[in-house]
């Protein structure tokens, strides 16, 4: 079991993070915030897939407006991501958005820190501190070795951690502590070096995630250490895997990245073996066909654990795999052994295989 990190508990709508609630899965819309229907369209997708708490980027006073009527046509929490004018924050805030995130780096003047801190108070919600590698708060963005200035991969972890704690304390000289905090690099060692330190450093929830991490098969890797990484460690609250690609695919990686951890459960985990020139059937279409039904299928899984499937191509090692999973098939030539709690059910044809799984299942 991991032991998680002890944070004090923040609530983004009907989404509890930190205080041991489950880690939640964000994404963000990629159309524009002021296309409301395109929008909600995308979200509505998004929730269907996992994801609990979406973000959209308000970029101008129409777009804050439009979180109104986002708003009224969607059931989840919806996050304001504010940069530079804190006219826009003010204005999300009265269109009744559950959370706004504000950047350090572009977002400077202590009065207007305090409208937006004082507007967040006001309407009961909280604010994500989001440090990221190319927007660094006050003197640190300047700390960099002679000749390096500009370079954002020379910005060392410790100063994304000071950034934060320095703009966190504007917040607290205000009274307001309904934060949630990022530190956010492209690179993966920074990332998690950068996490590790500030969760020592305060009780804050902490929003995990690799930024600009790439398209989708590297975003999907530099993601799963990172996140993973800190997950494993008990830290985080809530990720997002930052990809080039649909939203949609942003939270399928992150549920399998926190299924992976037994962090929380979404439906059966299938076990499959890589395959080798000892398997006598084409077992990547045969866990492909089940992949396909399993995501067609709603489940309420146990509360104690996942349930595990596990198709293994040859008698080397998938009798031994099949039995230790809930239920299992372990193929030999032309046929395959069904298993339940480790014992043999019967034998199956390759063709009913996945049939008697769901059966079974």
């Amino acid at each position: 079991m991991i032991k998680r990190r002890d944070t004090r508990l923040v609530k983004i709508g009907g989404v509890k993070m930190g205080g041991g609630a489950p880690v939640s899965i964000q994404s963000m819309t990629k159309v524009e915030t002021s296309d409301v229907s395109a929008v909600a369209s995308q979200i509505k997708r998004m929730k269907s897939a996992g994801c609990d708490i979406v973000r959209v980027a308000v970029k101008t006073i129409k777009d804050a407006q439009a979180i109104r009527y986002i708003k009224r046509k969607i059931k989840i929490p919806l996050i304001a991501d504010i940069h530079f004018d804190y006219r826009l924050a003010l204005e999300s805030i009265k269109s009744g958005v559950d959370k706004i995130r504000i950047n350090p780096g572009n977002m400077k003047k202590r009065e207007e820190i305090a409208q937006v801190v004082h507007a967040a108070k006001k309407a009961k919600i909280p604010i994500r501190i989001g440090v990221n590698s190319g927007s660094i708060f006050t003197q640190y963005a300047i700390r960099l070795p002679a000749g390096k200035a500009g370079n954002t991969r020379d910005v060392h972890a410790d100063i994304f951690v000071k950034s934060a704690i320095e703009y966190a304390k504007i917040f607290e000289e205000l009274d307001f502590h309904d934060i949630i905090i990022s530190l956010k690099a492209s690179d993966v060692s920074r990332t998690v070096n950068a996490y590790k330190e500030i969760s020592r450093l305060c009780d804050y929830p902490l929003h995990l995630g690799v930024t600009a991490s790439g398209p989708y098969d590297l975003g999907i890797v530099k993601s799963s250490i990172g996140i993973g990484a800190l997950l494993l460690d008990g830290i985080g609250d809530t990720i997002r895997v930052s990809l080039t690609a649909d939203p949609v695919e942003e939270v399928i990686a992150a549920k399998r990245i926190l299924s992976s951890l037994n962090l929380r459960k979404f439906g059966p985990e299938i076990l499959s073996c890589p395959t080798c020139g000892r398997c006598q059937v084409n077992l990547v279409e045969i866990v492909k066909e089940l992949e396909d039904e399993l995501s067609d299928i709603s489940f309420q899984p146990s509360a104690k654990k996942n349930i595990t499937i596990a198709v293994m191509g040859c008698e080397v090692n998938g009798p031994g795999e099949a039995k230790e999973a809930d239920i299992g098939i372990a193929f030999g030539k032309g046929s395959g052994m069904l298993f339940k709690k480790g014992k043999v059910i019967k034998k199956v044809s390759v063709s009913n295989a996945i049939g008697e799984l769901l059966k079974l299942l």
